[in-house]
């Protein structure tokens, strides 16, 4: 009854099925591990950025931090300091969001010390509006004098996947904040953290620039698309099998071909034939009459 199951349509029809539950079910686990991801992300951030500051250079003598190699073990790490903006060497990081808005992040060096490396201090979001793209920036300049800061201490960003090596944009424009190829390009040394600020005493006057918010301590959809998956591949567990026994029953076009019967086969394309006519059987007794 299942011999059909054996030809080559139906041997690629079940390669093509497998293949499709091995890709759900692939999908389903990734999902579900980027939710624990998530979930681990949330954790970090309110264990480190939920408590009282600590002063940067403390931060980094306790955790030995020495590199941009060490800055995860203080990722979102709740920090303060104080000292003077660098304006003129601030710098800008483009194609950025905040809330659907095109913008982009602003980045200027803080001098605290005398003989320490600079801190580079992402400040916020600026709008497509300001147009500037030379330091420093018109209308979202910072304070003079001496500032208090508040932010999270954040690591540095390497290269992802494709994209390129190349940090330095030109235009006092970088693509991201990778500490080390700033350094190379502006001659200068950093500290091999930065701070996301939070806030600012003084603020700045412009209302133009605002603060670059954490990551939202949410899940995500991550839950309800790694059971959307799930529910395809159940649907494709129980529908193939189902598809399968109505075709072994006749339920399908194919049955001619597919599935043996004894029941006459009528076929509506088929030319009409000319009655056959029976005679008497040749084996037929014959009688004689005597």
């Amino acid at each position: 009854m299942y011999r059909f199951l054996w030809k080559p349509k139906w041997i690629l029809s079940h390669v093509l099925i497998l293949a499709l539950i091995v890709t759900m079910l692939f999908m389903m686990r990734w999902q579900i591990h980027r939710l624990d991801e998530k979930k681990a992300l949330n954790a970090l951030i309110t264990a480190r950025a939920d408590v009282a500051p600590v002063q940067v250079p403390k931060i980094l003598a306790d955790k030995k931090i020495v590199s941009t190699a060490d800055g995860d073990r203080v990722e979102y790490q709740s920090a303060v300091i104080t000292g003077e903006y660098l304006p003129d060497q601030e710098f800008t990081i483009p194609s950025k969001t905040l809330d659907g808005a095109p913008g982009r992040l602003l980045v200027t060096p803080l001098k605290w010390s005398d003989t320490e490396p600079l801190l580079l201090v992402m400040r916020g979001f600026i709008p497509q509006a300001v147009d500037d793209t030379k330091a420093p920036i018109d209308t979202v300049e910072p304070p003079t004098g001496t500032v208090q800061l508040r932010g999270w201490l954040r690591e540095t960003q390497e290269p992802e996947g494709i994209q390129s090596s190349k940090a330095d944009l030109g235009g006092d424009s970088f693509a991201r904040m990778d500490i080390r190829r700033i350094e190379t390009a502006r001659s200068t040394a950093f500290l091999p953290v930065y701070l996301q600020l939070g806030a600012q005493a003084p603020a700045t006057k412009n209302d133009a620039l605002s603060y670059y918010p954490l990551p939202q301590r949410d899940e995500g959809p991550h839950f309800s698309y790694a059971v959307q998956w799930g529910v395809f591949t159940f649907i494709a567990l129980v529908g193939y099998p189902l598809v399968i026994r109505r075709v072994a029953r006749g339920g399908s076009k194919d049955r001619k071909d597919d599935v043996p019967s004894d029941e006459p086969y009528d076929d509506p394309d088929a030319e009409p034939s000319d009655p056959v006519v029976s005679g008497p059987s040749d084996s037929a007794p014959v009688s004689t009459n005597t």
